[in-house]
């Protein structure tokens, strides 16, 4: 019976009655695994990835969406995303039910899971306890080797938890439950024609305070949690798993006064927040994510200005799958250069990045190319622009689409360099429309983006200083401008003079 049950859930890990399911068409996610670095900057993964992810449309307009952090295996991260689904989208769920309602399924379904999760696996602890019994002095050295080597095994495949982050969507209505260290970011392009960036919810960890109380009120010393910085080998404080955190937890010294599991999988829930008439796009992300981008930026504008790089490859592609992919290509390729250059900000961290992963949800949001097209018609033509974070340690690019008309003779490609918005080549009949799908960011308590990681970037009064060729570094790079422009108007570009200097 036993091992019926382990290979059940084996071969559940190469296929799910979830592939069956519809996906969800309006999100995309893009992954990375880990990375450790060599004293040369080269990378090679340690382990296979760990995250994991769900992207479902039930029935009656009800959406789930899903990130997951495992750690010590991904089984209980595809675990738990399979019998996610299994609680909130076969009935469940429906357009009756009111927010107090949708929170309380939720609840349930989150307590199920993991009682679920430890139930598949009591085979297996029962059998490691057994087996652990039978290791007293005495036994012959090969019995004692072949007890050691199943207790291994054991331990591998009963070890492990998963944090989680979830999003649901109802009756146009987004509701955000989470476990452990994701984060949930939601951009909504407000009236003035800026993002406005919100984080739902708080990591929980050993910073938060909240969670310092919960554990305090536990009968733990929170100022030594606080120093340790980690619970059972974990930076979280909530996690799904994990059976020697929430079983076997007296055995940790900083755990052991507990009264009872400190270590908890209860959901901290937000929403309903109403979508109605909402432009922009959710963000669900792995702490590998976050944790990469922090360290090449930063902590204080990770927010800003991952929501300046997804908006920058919306404007850029269709598909969102590759724009999810694209952002967390660009976030492996920060981390690696901030390492390389010794410009990590977490340099204690910094030597590796744990899997990455990110989950982009447009609401009322058109990634569709030709949205960027002038009613007269016209082609869009990229144009790169850098921006750095607000220490100016690190830059990045984003693309601004200048939309040509279609009629009339270019005669003049000059711009000026104050601002990203004064870039306006001339034209005899027409001048070109510059647009870009994201503008400034902001947080939801900022009052203004003015100064902090934001896309635009006024330079202000101070001239950019030559380097030591004389030569001052080019604010925005026309070559592929050029390049398609040349290759449809060869050859009025010609006779204008115009190309890439």
């Amino acid at each position: 019976m036993a091992a019926q049950k382990r290979s059940l859930m084996q071969s559940g890990q190469q296929q799910s009655w979830t592939d069956d399911l519809p996906i969800c068409r309006l999100c995309g996610v893009g992954t990375a695994p880990n990375c450790v670095y060599s004293a040369d900057a080269k990378g090679a993964q340690t382990h296979p990835n760990e995250d994991g992810h769900l992207r479902f449309r039930g029935e009656d307009g009800c959406f789930l969406y899903g990130v997951f952090n495992g750690y010590d295996g991904v089984r209980v991260a595809n675990f738990v995303s399979q019998r996610l689904t299994a609680e909130l989208l076969l009935g469940q769920l429906n357009s009756s039910h009111s927010d107090s309602d949708v929170r309380r399924v939720l609840l349930q379904a989150f307590d199920v899971v993991e009682k679920s999760y430890f139930e598949s696996i009591d085979d297996a602890l029962a059998e490691k306890v057994n087996l652990q019994s039978q290791l007293p002095e005495g036994l012959q050295f090969h019995q004692g080797q072949k007890i050691s080597e199943r207790l291994g095994l054991l331990e591998q495949e009963v070890s492990g938890g998963t944090t989680a982050v979830v999003a649901l969507v109802l009756n146009n209505k987004l509701y955000i439950a989470n476990v452990g260290t994701n984060r949930a970011l939601l951009c909504k392009l407000s009236s003035d024609g800026q993002n406005q960036v919100i984080q739902i919810g708080r990591a929980h960890t050993t910073e938060n305070e909240d969670e310092l109380r919960r554990l305090e009120i536990l009968g733990l010393d929170a100022s030594r949690i606080r120093q340790a910085g980690v619970i059972a080998g974990q930076s979280s404080t909530r996690r799904i798993g994990d059976y020697r955190a929430k079983f076997n937890y007296t055995e940790f010294d900083l755990l052991k006064a507990a009264k009872e599991k400190p270590v908890i999988a209860v959901p901290e829930i937000h929403g309903g927040h109403p979508l109605d008439g909402v432009s922009g796009f959710l963000l669900l992300m792995s702490e590998g994510l976050i944790e990469a981008l922090e360290a090449a930026h930063g902590p204080e504008q990770a927010n800003q200005e991952m929501v300046s790089m997804v908006a920058a490859e919306l404007a850029l592609q269709t598909n969102l799958d590759a724009v999810a992919q694209a952002v967390v290509e660009r976030v492996r390729k920060l981390h690696h250069d901030a390492f390389a250059s010794g410009r990590l900000k977490a340099p204690a961290q910094g030597a590796k990045h744990e899997d990455m992963t990110l989950l982009i949800r447009t609401l009322n949001y058109s990634v569709d190319s030709s949205a960027l097209t002038p009613t007269q018609g016209g082609r869009i033509y990229p144009v790169s622009v850098p921006y750095s974070n607000n220490q100016g340690t690190s830059k990045t690019s984003v693309t601004l689409s200048l939309v040509m008309p279609s009629q009339g003779t270019l005669m003049n490609g000059s711009h000026t360099a104050s601002t990203l918005d004064e870039i306006t080549p001339t034209l005899t009949n027409q001048s070109p429309t510059a647009t870009l799908q994201s503008t400034n960011t902001h947080t939801q308590s900022s009052s203004s983006s003015s100064g902090d990681g934001s896309l635009f970037r006024h330079r202000g009064s101070q001239a950019p200083q030559p380097d030591e060729t004389g030569r001052v570094e080019p604010y925005v790079d026309f070559t592929e401008f050029y390049r398609l422009w040349n290759a449809e108007h060869s050859e009025l570009a010609s006779a204008a003079g115009l190309g890439p200097q």
